[in-house]
């Protein structure tokens, strides 16, 4: 997912545009999980991106998302770019 949101919407509340941009983000994470992971691989891991307005985007940790999401919020930014890449993720074994 590579997409720039915006945090105005006519007719819909602001608090109620925010839970749906967020509901989208969250569909499109658990469609990714859904999809069949390639063998020799252990999960599927998200890299990604966020920017605010205008900004060149920076990389967040996956679990930073809604964090920012509510920061851009707060903030009144007008939009956001939000990247969200699914890769292969291999866990590396307990070494003892």
């Amino acid at each position: 997912m590579k997409k720039t949101f915006s945090l105005t919407a006519e007719n819909k509340a602001p608090e109620r545009h925010l839970e749906a941009i967020k509901n989208e983000i969250r569909k499109y994470i658990k469609r990714e999980n859904k999809k069949r992971l390639p063998e020799g691989v252990d999960y599927w891991r998200f890299v990604c991106a966020f920017g605010k307005n205008d900004e060149a985007p920076k990389a967040i940790d996956f679990k930073d998302i809604m964090k920012n999401v509510d920061d851009a919020a707060t903030e009144s930014c007008a939009t956001f770019y939000l990247e969200i890449i699914a890769t292969e993720g291999i866990r590396a074994a307990n070494q003892k």
